[in-house]
């Protein structure tokens, strides 16, 4: 690819960062780049350049932003520590002083923070980990914190929620970069899920499940793999190696709930951000994530969101702002 095409994207790290904030995006930028036709140039950035150790202990070589050069995105990691809640004041300035000549602004978790910091989050959506976003709309109150999904985009400034999230993020720039092949091909390299929506909940059934036994678990990953497929409770039990009858009563002990009720969550789940998004007739959605038809949808999301479909909609339409803030 020519080299006027390659974009460079400056990450900017702060003592104490959380390592994967950083790891995680620089392995799917890296593998764009050198297995997919992407054309990325990645630098580490710190207020002073240098050696920066993570929370973690572990040093990262980082360099100086140069005034001279040009630069397509700034993403900001983040870290559990007070350098990212309470906005590490030499990192702001940096933000503050890079960011004007970037085209697109993104941060990893708690650096939404220092986002907010730097004055690019007010009048926009944001997100960031969910044990941080009560004190984030707190401190920030002119951000529109929303502690519910993986990661949101406001124009030309994005979010992502903890951690692993960023992930997500990335893949979800590289694919407005470079196109959904080339990101769907990152996601395989890495062995992860293409591109979770940015409005799947932080909160997964999986994860609030937690069950005790692989079992139980496969079944659920075996659930949640082809949810677009009818899954009774013997094919489920089939997964998970044992009888239908014994699945049923293991499955009940571990998580509190019948099977149906759990497929009918982690299908609610898939549907969500469908829903929201606003691209697909709501029939079409339902057929996907395996209700059939939109009545049963319906009737689920009544017993779980308290809204039918249609509502969740309309609430999401209307609550997208009309007007960017520019950076």
């Amino acid at each position: 690819m020519p080299s006027d095409t390659c974009r460079r994207i400056w990450v900017v790290v702060f003592p104490g960062f959380e390592l994967l904030d950083l790891s995680g995006p620089l392995c799917a930028l890296n593998l764009a780049s050198e297995l997919h036709g992407a054309s990325y140039r990645v630098e580490v950035i710190s207020a002073h350049g240098g050696s920066v150790a993570c929370g973690s202990g572990v040093p990262v070589h980082t360099l100086r932003a140069s005034r001279s050069k040009s630069v397509d995105t700034v993403l900001v990691v983040g870290g559990g520590t007070d350098s990212a809640i309470n906005a590490d004041a030499d990192t702001v300035a940096l933000i503050r002083k890079m960011t004007p000549r970037a085209r697109r602004v993104a941060s990893v978790c708690t650096g939404a923070f220092l986002l907010s910091a730097a004055g690019l989050l007010d009048g926009r959506s944001a997100t960031t980990h969910w044990r941080f976003a009560a004190l984030m709309q707190r401190r920030f109150p002119h951000v529109r914190v929303d502690a519910d999904k993986i990661f949101v985009r406001d124009g030309s400034v994005w979010t992502s929620a903890g951690i692993t999230s960023g992930i997500d993020l990335t893949l979800a720039l590289i694919e407005d970069d470079f196109g959904i092949e080339v990101s769907k091909a990152v996601a395989r390299d890495m062995v992860v899920y293409h591109r979770r929506s940015g409005g799947q909940s932080q909160f997964s059934a999986l994860l609030e499940l937690e069950p005790a036994s692989d079992r139980v678990r496969d079944a659920l990953n075996f659930a949640r793999e082809h949810l677009h497929e009818p899954l009774p409770v013997d094919r489920l039990a089939a997964a998970a190696r044992i009888s239908a009858r014994q699945f049923a009563r293991l499955f009940h002990k571990e998580t509190g709930d019948t099977p149906a009720r759990v497929v009918e969550r982690l299908r609610a789940e898939a549907a969500l951000p469908r829903i929201q998004e606003g691209t697909e007739p709501i029939e079409i959605v339902a057929r996907k994530v395996g209700f059939g038809d939109k009545d049963r949808m319906r009737r689920a999301f009544l017993r779980i969101y308290g809204q039918p479909p249609r509502a969740l909609r309309r609430a999401t339409a209307a609550s997208k702002p009309r007007a960017h803030v520019p950076l």
